[in-house]
Formats: structure tokens, sequence, C-alpha cells
């Protein structure tokens, strides 16, 4: 069944803002709206980055909380969230009880060996998936890996997303986006 069709509504003029940022990499076709086919297509995307089976339980677990999110997003069920939207809803308590739990799902998918930590590798990987340039996800694992011992933990790597995207300092979103 096809999508219900949304007028564009571009991000604001200032895509300097954090959450215009994160909009505009959530609206991987570029069409000015998240459509529900955009936010399942990083999902996609990283687990074939990742290497993982189409049955692999972590990508079913990705895809769930990523079902869980996208619901919450598109509370009137229409299949898109415009950027008017995205701007209402996105704050630190839905990150707090929805969005660390989808991004979280999709780190877990980049590591490798569960040890709750990615290197350079696994990161560009996971982050050039999500829609991030290659030079952008070194800069921001760079931001992150603040001892230098070559690893980004989840922990970090999630505070630093919501730090991001409630208009707390991030080095890493700064890079990122």
């Amino acid at each position: 069944m096809p999508f219900p069709q949304t007028e564009p509504h571009p991000a604001p003029a200032d895509p300097a803002l954090p959450k215009a940022r994160v909009y505009a990499m959530l609206d991987t076709d570029g069409d000015g709206v998240a459509s529900r086919h955009d936010y399942f297509v990083r999902i996609e995307r990283a687990r074939q980055a990742t290497g993982r089976a189409e049955d692999d339980p972590l990508v079913a677990v990705a895809r769930a909380t990523g079902e869980r999110a996208w619901a919450a997003m598109d509370a009137n069920g229409d299949g898109v969230m415009t950027y008017q939207e995205y701007a209402a809803w996105v704050d630190a308590e839905k990150f707090d009880t929805v969005c660390q739990y989808a991004l979280g799902a999709l780190f877990d998918l980049a590591d490798a060996d569960r040890d709750g930590a990615l290197d350079r590798s696994q990161f560009t990987a996971l982050r050039q998936a999500l829609g991030n340039p290659a030079d952008h996800a070194d800069a921001a694992f760079d931001a992150l890996d603040g001892d230098g011992d070559g690893r980004v933990s989840r922990q970090d790597y999630l505070a630093s997303i919501r730090a991001y995207v409630t208009g707390a300092d991030s080095p890493m979103g700064e890079a990122l986006y």
C-alpha cells in the first residue's frame, strides 16, 4: 500500500540548528519529509553495513525498537513526519523513553564482539549507514574517544546524541551533523 502524500515542509532556514540537522539526516530521500520508508531504510542500511543476516536477533530488536520509535514520532499515523512535527516532538523525555532504545539497538548491530564499545571502523560504518559522511564520522569518533583508547562506549555514544538533540554541548554531534 502506498504511503499517503504529504506536502514537503523543509527544515527551517537555519540548517545549523541541531534538530534541523538531525531531521535532514532522517529525510534520506531529501524530499522535505521523513517518511516511514526513510526511517526504516536507515535500519536496513545499518544491517547491511554490519553484515548482519535478515534473521539475526539483533536485527529483530533494531526493527522492533524502530517500530516503537516510528509509532511515537508519527503520532497521527499518516506515514510521514514533517520537520514541524519532529521539532515539536523530540526532547529529553522522548530521547530517554523512545530514541535511546532505537539508537542503542543500532549501536548493538555494529558492536560485533558485543563488548559495549565500537572501534573506529565499526563506528564509521554505522554512522555512514545512518547518513553521515565518513569524514564527519571520523571527527565524531575522535570527539568521543576522549581517552584515546580507540573505542567509543555505548553509554558515551547515546549521551552525546541526547545532548545534541536537546541543545546541550555535544562535540560528537557538532562533528557528525
